[in-house]
């Protein structure tokens, strides 16, 4: 049996869900919100690129939306900028019976810890009032740095630490609120962009840390970052817009999970929009970047995971991954138990009714 779906948003990672909503015969579109008037009234199929038409129209009206009756939702609209948004259209759908799988806002990939209760209770009553469920995932914050090293520190007999890093160039991650507005790229090094307010790096990745602890049955004394950025060194261009000498462009991070003085769990990102900047920082294992992996323990492990694709480069199949890790999720998450779920509570989410032969 089909479940109905809906999107909401059909943006960098949107467009990827949707595509898989029209074409996975295990779901039935339902409706598709989008933010612009300029998208609205277009077929969900032109919004995703595909050619025959669905019958299905863009909307504004959320209301409209859950007119529909879905079953589900995957939430990909902008969050980072409109968060108190964003938590407001999570509570209503829940709240409607509606179940919803999103990529943001991350700190919703385990919130414990990292937001405070009187945040979480008002999402946690609207899913039991509905019950209904969410889950907020991706490739990072999400498989990347929660399943694999988990799975990973399942074959240890002991472990000294956990280190997630993504290591990449953004430089064809094509949206300028994203890379200016929040990342700061472009930007005087003595303007500090929103993701690096104090706290903000933890409140985004500190439910990576905190799950990671969570699954090695491990409290946190205390969740700390750090960051240094380095500047152009001449004007030059990158998808999202031009790029002056001197401003910021590149940026390295740690989030780091600590008990008794040392870091334990730690999320690090070396973030490049030009192969050759920093070169004495740590280098992907394929050209344009990868996730790595390092546990230090017994035994030790190093795992690089490089993404590709036939239809674009490592930017694209991270958008693409994004979008597939929350959009298989669907089935689970349907059948969980009302509430906030995670990474750490769902069955494994496998490829069941993907293969496609070329």
């Amino acid at each position: 049996m089909t479940i109905r779906v809906a999107a909401i948003g059909t943006g960098n990672v949107g467009k990827h869900a949707l595509t898989q909503l029209i074409i996975d015969p295990r779901f039935e579109l339902t409706g598709v919100w989008v933010s612009s008037e300029a998208k609205a009234g277009k077929d969900a199929a032109e919004l995703a690129g595909l050619q025959d038409s669905t019958g299905i129209t863009a909307t504004t009206d959320l209301d409209a939306v859950l007119a529909t009756e879905p079953e589900c939702v995957v939430y990909t609209a902008m969050a980072d900028n409109r968060l108190v948004e964003a938590l407001d259209d999570y509570r209503r759908l829940l709240a409607a019976g509606v179940n919803v799988v999103a990529s943001a806002a991350v700190f919703l990939q385990y919130p414990w810890g990292t937001l405070p209760d009187e945040m979480i209770a008002p999402i946690q009553e609207a899913a039991e009032a509905g019950k209904a469920s969410l889950f907020v995932n991706g490739i990072d914050p999400g498989f990347a740095n929660d399943l694999l090293p988990m799975a990973l520190a399942g074959t240890c007999q002991s472990i000294e630490q956990i280190r997630c890093m993504e290591i990449i160039n953004y430089d064809t991650y094509d949206s300028a609120t994203v890379m200016f507005d929040v990342m700061g790229f472009g930007k005087p090094l003595d303007e500090t962009p929103m993701l690096l307010q104090p706290g903000v790096l933890s409140l985004a990745w500190g439910s990576v840390v905190r799950q990671l602890a969570a699954g090695l049955g491990l409290s946190l004394d205390e969740v700390t970052e750090t960051y240094v950025r380095e500047p152009a060194p001449e004007d030059f261009d990158i998808a999202s817009g031009h790029i002056a000498e001197g401003t910021t462009a590149a940026l390295r991070f740690e989030v780091r999970g600590m008990v008794g003085g040392k870091p334990v769990v730690v999320l690090e990102h070396v973030t490049r929009i030009r192969d050759d900047l920093c070169p004495d920082w740590p280098q992907p294992a394929q050209v344009g970047g990868s996730y790595r992996i390092e546990i230090t323990g017994e035994p030790s492990y190093a795992l690089d995971l490089c993404l590709s694709s036939p239809n674009g480069d490592h930017n694209h199949a991270g958008l693409v991954a994004t979008a597939a890790r929350v959009v298989n999720a669907i089935p689970e998450v349907v059948a969980a138990p009302p509430g906030i779920r995670t990474t750490l509570d769902l069955p494994l989410i496998t490829g069941t009714g993907l293969y496609a032969a070329k």
